[in-house]
């Protein structure tokens, strides 16, 4: 996360909203979208931090915009913990918003292929402001992530986002040998992917072991190569440790499981590079409007 100096101004560090134009609230609060190839920041290079017009915040930062042709200013991440997905009006898009403060930044689509991410974050250029590097400074970082699989990527991303603390959760493959593999290629089983999610959180109101317990509740780890009536690798039930902590965590509570009689067959596994899946798997159940099919919590610690 990136700390934006006084140059953001007191009244955004304080997480005040400024008073927006008619064509910023056009955007930002009526949710509209600026003419293509007209925004400030479209053929803009320089390096920086791009933050929210309205009350400041860091949301992208310069290296992760890239040049789709689209006419936005296009971003294939966004600084964790930022920016709050949701289902657009439309029942298909994937709304972005301003996790602070709310205002609409445009929309997120998947499965493109432009860069390795596979990602891109559509932006309008008016609900932003751009921070020169020189101007900004490294602050500790606020957020943290982990990676899950078990079974169906919608259940699990369903009963994660309900956990406090956790600020986005994004369904995925990860474990295989394919870059940048589509539903359709990890249903072969042949592609070793998983499917699973990324979650990031915040670790002042949640940590880790919290997640991972709360991993081994909604779903059945004692399950093998499926979870329900899902049944296939893919759908397998997987722990992916991006630090030594998070290792030495798995492994202790499956170990307290075994020690209770659960048959744990959960695995145990460095991550890889994690694919975010395509846009129409995201936010699946809020965008149904039902619950999952094969995840439910049952208490286990």
């Amino acid at each position: 996360m990136l700390a934006v100096l006084s140059a953001v101004g007191a009244a955004n560090a304080q997480n005040m909203k400024k008073e927006l134009t008619p064509e910023e609230k056009r955007v930002m609060i009526d949710k509209g979208t600026e003419r293509p190839f007209t925004g400030k920041y479209y053929d803009f290079k320089e390096k920086g931090t791009y933050v929210c017009k309205q009350c400041g915040a860091p949301l992208y930062r310069s290296e992760d915009k890239f040049d789709s042709g689209c006419g936005w200013p296009s971003f294939d991440d966004e600084i964790p913990g930022a920016v709050k997905r949701s289902v657009d009006a439309d029942g298909h898009r994937t709304e972005i918003a301003c996790a602070r403060c709310g205002a609409h930044l445009g929309h997120v689509f998947t499965g493109e292929g432009f860069t390795e991410k596979n990602t891109r974050h559509c932006v309008n250029s008016v609900s932003m402001d751009f921070i020169p590097a020189e101007r900004t400074e490294p602050a500790a970082r606020k957020t943290a992530e982990a990676i899950f699989a078990g079974g169906c990527f919608w259940g699990v991303e369903h009963m994660m986002q309900r956990q406090p603390g956790v600020l986005s959760v994004v369904s995925g493959y990860i474990g295989g040998t394919v870059d940048r593999p589509t539903y359709e290629q990890v249903c072969t089983k042949k592609t070793g992917h998983a499917e699973a999610v990324k979650v990031t959180y915040d670790p002042s109101v949640t940590d880790y072991e919290t997640l991972a317990k709360l991993f081994f509740e909604i779903h059945d780890p004692t399950q093998e190569d499926g979870q329900g009536p899902d049944l296939g690798p893919q759908y397998r039930s997987e722990i992916f440790y991006l630090t030594p902590e998070q290792k030495a965590v798995a492994e202790k509570l499956i170990a307290r499981l075994r020690a209770k009689g659960y048959g744990v067959v959960t695995k145990v596994t460095p991550a890889t590079t994690f694919w975010p899946a395509e846009n129409y798997h995201q936010d699946y159940y809020e965008r149904k409007g039902t619950e999952p099919y094969c995840h439910a919590y049952t208490k286990r610690f």
